[in-house]
């Protein structure tokens, strides 16, 4: 008799055998020692599986916090120039294309205010040669400040202008600080 589908093959035919023994024989561990068996771990190998698991989260935690206070830090757009430095690549002409404010620590800010509020005062204080250098020193300051927040308005992300403002706000609170302290001693800067 010729099967032309299998739909015509019998539904009940016994095996002349029982394959079991064989099969369980093929999948065991120990008929194929190249197959890697399935053990429990011992309890240090346990203990460091989980101290791996836990660093891996403890970095990825890391991460995350480092992005987070990273863009905690990013340029913020306001308009309380109190606490904030604005920085724009406006042109007259064309609309701004990127408008940047970082935001300082307020208490610079007020130290800073504190300071320059009194400037004139203490400058007054100080003899005609070295007040005339603490001006040429704060107009060099500003000028460097207006050069990095105008080269940072067009690279926002440049982490060696963001140091170099920084510097340059740390310069300026020096000699703010150093005219206060020589005009309240007596003394010259």
């Amino acid at each position: 008799m010729k099967i032309k589908s299998l739909g015509e093959l019998p539904q009940d035919i016994a095996p002349t055998r029982d394959l079991w023994p064989q099969i369980a024989a093929q999948i065991a561990p120990s008929a194929h020692p190249t197959r890697l068996a399935v053990t429990k771990m011992t309890p240090a190998a346990a203990r460091t599986a989980r101290l791996r698991w836990f660093a891996a989260a403890a970095a990825l935690a890391c991460l995350a916090i480092g992005m987070w206070i990273d863009r905690s830090l990013l340029p913020l757009r306001t308009t309380n120039e109190g606490a904030a430095l604005s920085v724009s690549t406006a042109t007259p002409s064309a609309p701004a294309s990127l408008d940047v404010a970082y935001v300082s620590d307020p208490r610079y800010q007020r130290q800073r205010a504190a300071l320059l509020k009194t400037l004139q005062a203490q400058l007054n204080t100080l003899p005609p040669v070295t007040r005339t250098k603490v001006l040429a020193s704060l107009a060099t300051i500003g000028k460097a400040k207006k050069d990095l927040e105008d080269a940072l308005g067009k690279d926002p992300g440049n982490a060696l202008l963001q140091e170099l403002l920084v510097n340059t706000y740390q310069d300026e609170m020096r000699v703010l600080t150093d005219v206060h302290s020589a005009s309240n001693a007596g003394e010259g800067i």
